[in-house]
């Protein structure tokens, strides 16, 4: 069920007939739209207002779209859902804008309808990620005591394996890159592959062994990410 509260949404494009044209049919279906023509102007609103999705393209004056998500992740005090709009289509190209930090990805040309209804659901999920039990699948976490149950068993984890859950948790179902888990994790702080590894090892022992499927899902090239079956609940 989609929610029925209007959207705030930030799209950055710098085609203006495109722009008005997504504006035009989201602002029809009740939703406020900021826009941004360049990368640098979309960073600074992203990064100055409270957005509900962004709709980034690719191709962008002064920085890139890749560059904007990338800061964005870096820099923004929460997750601020992103889907990337463009004409490159490959699997390289769409590997790359998740690598970055994007949630999902639409090629042009495209459905208004879909983007619609892609940028409803992110921000459902974003939504019902805030409150204070986070559920994906079989797991849930309780952000506030730190419980963490898989099919109703109590799972022990450490303080690092357990924020590499809780982010893998509200990435899903993106993949998350291991330059931007390293981020979240010790931020500025040096690390290394090793202490990284050795972190999602001690969550594998815990959160997968003890049952019959695995769900810390390693893509090379890529990162990690969680092998569940969507589903978010409060």
């Amino acid at each position: 069920m989609m929610p029925t509260s209007p959207i705030k949404v930030l799209l950055v494009e710098d085609q203006a007939d495109i722009s008005r044209n997504i504006a035009d049919y989201f602002e029809s279906k009740g939703s406020v739209v900021d826009f941004a023509y360049d990368g640098e102007q979309g960073l600074s609103l992203a990064l100055s207002n409270y957005y509900d999705c962004i709709v980034l393209d690719l191709m962008l004056p002064k920085m890139d779209g890749l560059q904007v998500c990338l800061q964005v992740r870096k820099i923004a005090d929460r997750h601020i859902p992103i889907i990337m709009l463009t004409a490159r289509d490959t699997l390289d190209d769409k590997l790359q804008g998740f690598g970055q930090g994007a949630d999902d990805y639409l090629t042009k040309p495209f459905a208004l309808e879909e983007l619609w209804v892609r940028c409803m659901a992110l921000s459902q999920r974003h939504t019902l990620n805030t409150s204070h039990t986070l559920t994906i699948g079989d797991i849930s976490l309780n952000k506030q005591t730190f419980h963490v149950t898989r099919q109703g068993k109590e799972v022990f984890l450490q303080p690092i394996p357990l924020k590499i859950l809780r982010v893998l948790m509200e990435s899903h179902p993106r993949a998350i890159s291991r330059s931007e888990l390293c981020e979240k994790i010790w931020g500025d702080e040096p690390t290394d592959s090793d202490a990284l590894r050795s972190h999602i090892y001690q969550l594998r022992k815990a959160i997968d062994k003890p049952f019959s499927s695995p769900v810390i899902k390693t893509l090379h090239g890529v990162g990690f990410a969680l092998d569940v079956i969507s589903n978010v609940t409060k």
